[in-house]
């Protein structure tokens, strides 16, 4: 009994740490306060309180990234922009392709933004900018 008791606190610690919920844009700071741009994502589900989650790549103000860091590059799901913020992101790296700006706010499912006629902004983000107000 003690044996299945747990096995079930740890099958429920596996879920509860595997949910995520995006932060809110007010609250991307570090932990002395600084602001943070944005943060990026690289999973994503077909729950939205459970997107915003896996790896994250934290953004700071004036970050100019023509090519994405190592195991990055066209992996973004998820991405929430700061208040006062605006990522700019191009499918393409050294800042080539289409681009999009992403205000403030949260986008759980990068799936469901459009990037031309058949296409989505899913997995496809290779190079980015961000700036802060």
């Amino acid at each position: 009994m003690a044996a299945a008791l747990v096995a079930l606190l740890v099958a429920a610690a596996a879920v509860t740490g595997a949910e995520a919920q995006c932060p809110a844009p007010s609250a991307l700071r570090t932990a002395n306060g600084t602001r943070i741009c944005a943060q990026l994502y690289t999973d994503n589900s077909p729950y939205y309180d459970q997107c915003c989650a896996g790896e994250v790549l934290v953004v700071d103000p004036g970050d100019d990234v023509p090519y994405m860091p190592r195991g990055w590059g066209n992996s973004i799901s998820s991405l929430v922009v700061g208040t006062r913020c605006e990522l700019t992101v191009w499918s393409r790296a050294g800042k080539r392709g289409k681009s999009r700006r992403f205000g403030a706010g949260a986008v759980p499912r990068l799936q469901e933004v459009r990037l031309g006629l058949f296409g989505d902004w899913n997995n496809a983000i290779s190079s980015y900018y961000c700036k802060c107000n």
